[in-house]
């Protein structure tokens, strides 16, 4: 998942710069979702993933 974060974070910068405003906005926010994402199941995976057995 944060691979596809990296690539529409690219593609949006790509767009930037030569002026598609409006491909540029929706690729950064379909990245800024992906990322946050991304963040909330590293962060879940974390908290149950390293559990001591009983």
């Amino acid at each position: 998942m944060l691979g596809w974060t990296v690539t529409f974070f690219i593609i949006a910068i790509i767009a930037a710069v030569f002026g598609f405003g409006g491909i540029a906005a929706s690729a950064a926010s379909v990245a800024k979702i992906l990322f946050v994402a991304f963040l909330v199941l590293a962060v879940v995976s974390f908290a149950l993933g390293r559990r001591v057995p009983t």
